[in-house]
């Protein structure tokens, strides 16, 4: 599958709350790190997180990735995803974020997907206590700091 029509399905499978067919875009052991409800390892956990996670405080989901790039096993694009919350404190409101999505490819299947996101508007928009903004930006700050890459920017 190329890159704009792998794309177009990582999209259309969340949007459609295609959990299955999201999940077939990843390899059998791929990690799908979401940046607000951790980790999700294998096929059958990535389909739970549409079909369940996402579905459950949320409907009527838009997500656009743009600008792709990529060397043959790493993708980038960056994206601009909404949806309409179901929680009680966002009253129904629309909420956006913008990121870069970080897919690690293998054998034309993503093996590992994480992203950077620009998650404070957002936060805002849902109607988040301070406490609850600080406790979601502490975990997206420990999970950054665990990486080896962030390791010489630690001393």
């Amino acid at each position: 599958m190329d890159t704009q029509a792998m794309l177009r399905a990582f999209s259309a499978a969340v949007q459609n709350r295609d959990g299955t067919g999201f999940a077939a875009l990843f390899t059998e052991d791929a990690v799908y790190h979401d940046i607000f409800y951790g980790a999700f390892h294998g096929r059958q956990k990535i389909a739970e997180l549409v079909d369940d996670w996402f579905y459950r405080t949320a409907e009527d989901f838009r997500w656009h990735l743009h600008d792709p790039v990529s060397n043959g096993t790493t993708l980038y694009a960056r994206y601009t995803f909404s949806y309409k919350s179901l929680l009680p404190e966002a009253q129904g409101r629309r909420v956006m974020f913008e990121g870069v999505a970080i897919f690690t490819l293998k054998d034309g299947l993503i093996a590992d997907y994480r992203e950077v996101a620009n998650a404070g508007p957002a936060l805002l928009d849902l109607g988040f206590a301070p406490e609850r903004v600080a406790k979601i930006l502490t975990r997206a700050g420990a999970e950054l700091k665990s990486r080896a890459e962030a390791r010489p920017h630690l001393s």
